[in-house]
């Protein structure tokens, strides 16, 4: 390097990083510190012309380009007075920093230390949106910059002729890119280049900026309930691992305040989120809810998790949308998942928002514990389990056989084993030893303490049968069937955990199909089924498992919509499919006969850059056991399609099949571009309960993107021809 530009490239050293009055990322929120050598690495020059002029000036023109620690800087002409301490540039000027901020101006001249100089037309773009135009930029203290007779938008305006379709006119406008944030004085508010709104004064924060204190986007609100309202969200970063956010809502029958929580720790986070209110809904009261979650991962691979609900009354989390839940289960659970153990401590507590309900009859709060472990003895080979289980629960009422309290102590012992016979046919054998401990209060039709031991024994028969097609695609034909006998009689326990009993794939083949163990099968069981799978080398994906179970005696406890309340049960069929296309379609039901369903579900999911789609059908049949009076069916849709660039349409709806209603719809249109975003929403809620009224809610949401605490936008704008 010659000495001409060895001096051009020391005052470049010093100049790149702050010569533009660029707005550089904070070290400490975005990178590492740079080292004392990378902050004087050497600038690398490029003009067509470079020479020293009297001695003091060095002078770079000519298509100049200069990079320093990913700054570039390009001009027509740069001169630095060694004497004077200046630094004059030439425009058009464009220098770009690494986190890609932009500045453009017709010229630059810069003081010795290159903290303080003046920027002739500049135009500042950050993070590809925000674009701040000035007749005229001053920096100072290498850390403000100031802008005079300013306009600021995030639009894309191609054209002179153009205006963008919101922008901020300021008589004085101040960068802080150590605190990175925006002043503002004199500003005005503009909508296709008309005065909407004047402020005095305003701070928003710039787009590198991911958090920081201040109002978030409102949202106005039309309820047929609750009348027209606003919520006007404030938010309040609390360091930089937590923060609050407190939403007043106001409406002229409701007076509510909203909040929520976060904090991120090391091994966890937790969010809490809550509304108080006073409204003319009720007579005088106190509303609200809180939930909470959280998840926490301690020594010794132990997870601790919590969701906590509770809300004040049956119908406020229905009056104010907040959810549609009609039971509140709340649970705490301690839990560690080995290769060779599990362990679970979990407590829960139940509150029914339902009227047909009395919490005080449900079995409200609930313990259980589980543990057990695996074995792999090498004589006898195969697998050994050990295990022990304690429930309990507890009804609030006092009340002979309806406040029933239960709890259970469950011991059991199992070993399984594989072979694989001549052809590919897979043996398995397992046996399985259970011992309970019953004990219960306040229910005279049962003992009060109640014992009993069972065993049984299964034998398995599988024959998998895989294809490899010579396109590449791969099928697996799978016929299974199980023997099992299991032992001993029942006696006189009360069915208060099994209420519900689901036949699936799942527990095709086991020794019991009821959930919980104060109910287990009894006798002779025969089980056989298919399983089919395909995977094509397009891409898509299809499975089904088809099954059915005898018994040589009828299970009374069975419910008719278990599938299993016959000698020959009902024929279990599901079925799924997917493809790269983002299309997942499952089904699964249990059928008496060709038509006669007892019980089926369905979902259809289809997802791309366009479309989000989701559709759900279910069935239930009238069923007293499971205190079901009426059949119960429903189709359910939801979703939202992008029908153009910058429009999405949305929908959602909620048809009752059997009671030939409609019990929810709604519809949502969002317009969006690179500097805007607009929701509005229409929903129609109808009663489906007694505690419950209907209501139809109007939202409506304006958001102004490009700025630090909104979404960006930047796959929206639009190219300038």
């Amino acid at each position: 390097m010659t000495p001409k530009t060895r001096l051009l490239a020391a005052a470049l050293a010093l100049s790149l990083p702050l010569a533009a009055g660029l707005p550089q990322p904070l070290h400490a929120q975005t990178s590492p510190r740079t080292t004392p050598e990378e902050e004087d690495a050497p600038a690398i020059l490029v003009a067509d012309e470079v020479y020293v002029e009297d001695g003091n000036r060095l002078i770079a023109q000519g298509n100049v380009e200069a990079l320093q620690d990913g700054t570039r800087l390009a001009a027509s002409r740069i001169v630095y007075d060694q004497q004077a301490g200046t630094l004059q540039i030439e425009g058009p000027v464009r220098i770009t920093d690494p986190s890609g901020t932009l500045l453009l101006a017709d010229s630059a001249e810069l003081q010795e230390g290159l903290r303080d100089g003046i920027l002739s037309g500049a135009r500042i773009v950050m993070e590809e949106q925000l674009q701040l135009a000035a007749v005229e930029a001053r920096r100072a203290e290498g850390r403000f910059t100031q802008l005079s007779r300013v306009a600021v938008s995030s639009c894309q305006v191609c054209g002179p002729d153009e205006v963008p379709l919101w922008s901020i006119r300021a008589d004085r406008v101040v960068h802080d890119q150590e605190a990175q944030q925006i002043y503002f004085e004199g500003a005005q508010f503009r909508v296709l280049d008309v005065p909407i709104l004047w402020v005095p004064s305003l701070r928003l924060p710039d787009p590198t900026l991911e958090r920081t204190r201040g109002f978030l986007i409102p949202t106005f609100r039309s309820s047929t309930l609750l009348g027209f309202g606003i919520k006007l969200p404030y938010f309040i970063p609390i360091g930089d691992h937590q923060d609050v956010t407190l939403t007043p809502y106001s409406s002229p029958v409701t007076k509510t305040l909203e909040a929520r929580y976060r904090r991120a720790f090391a091994n966890g986070d937790v969010e809490v989120n809550g509304a108080l209110t006073r409204d003319t809904l009720t007579s005088d009261e106190t509303r609200g809810y809180l939930f909470a979650e959280g998840n926490f991962g301690l020594r010794n691979e132990f997870q601790l998790d919590f969701d906590l609900k509770m809300v004040s009354d049956e119908a406020y989390l229905n009056d104010y949308d907040y959810d549609d839940l009609d039971r509140l289960d709340s649970t705490i659970e301690l839990s560690r998942a080995r290769a060779d153990d599990l362990l679970r401590l979990g407590l829960a507590h139940y509150q029914s928002l339902r009227a047909s309900e009395k919490d005080a009859l449900l079995p409200s709060w609930i313990v259980d514990a589980s543990y057990e472990k695996r074995f792999f003895p090498t004589r006898v080979g195969g697998e050994l389990r050990l295990g022990t289980e304690l429930h309990g629960h507890y009804r609030t009422s006092s009340d002979d056989i309806e406040g029933r309290d239960v709890a259970r102590l469950t011991a059991e012992a199992s070993w399984r084993r594989r072979w694989t016979l001549d052809g590919g046919l897979r043996f398995g054998l397992t046996t399985q030893l259970w011992f309970d401990r019953y004990a219960y209060r306040q229910d005279s039709t049962s003992e009060s303490d109640v014992s009993r031991a069972m065993g049984g024994t299964a034998l398995e028969l599988r024959w998998p049968l895989v294809r490899h097609a010579a396109d590449g695609g791969h099928t697996l034909l799978e016929p299974v069937m199980q023997y099992g006998i299991v032992g001993g009689t029942r006696v006189n326990i009360v069915a208060d955990e099994s209420t519900r009993v689901e036949f699936d794939e799942a527990n095709l083949l086991s020794l019991s199909r009821f959930p919980a163990a104060d109910r287990r099968e009894h006798g002779q069981t025969f089980a056989t089924g298919v399983r089919w799978l395909h995977e094509a080398p397009d891409g898509w994906r299809a499975g089904m498992t088809l099954g059915r179970v005898w018994q040589d005696e009828v299970d009374e406890d069975f419910s008719k919509s278990s599938g299993l309340d016959s000698t020959m049960s009902d024929w279990l069929v599901a079925a799924g499919f997917s493809n790269d296309t983002g299309l997942t379609i499952s089904a699964r039901g249990l059928m008496d006969g060709i038509s006669d369903l007892s019980k089926a579900e369905a979902r259809v999911d289809w997802s791309n850059d366009r479309i989000d789609l989701g559709a759900s059908y279910l069935l239930l049949v009238q069923d007293a056991v499971e205190e079901r009076d009426e059949t119960q069916s429903e189709w359910s849709l939801e979703g939202s399609y992008r029908f153009a660039t910058n429009w999405t349409t949305s929908a959602e709806w909620r048809y009752d099949l059997a009671d030939q209603r409609l019990d929810r719809a709604g519809m949502g249109l969002q317009y969006r571009n690179e500097c805007v975003q607009v929701d509005f929403s229409v929903t129609r809620k109808y009663a489906s309960s007694t505690n419950l009224e209907p209501s139809t809610d109007f939202g409506l949401s304006v958001a102004l993107t490009g700025f630090g605490t909104a979404e960006s936008a930047k796959e929206y704008r639009r190219q300038c021809k």
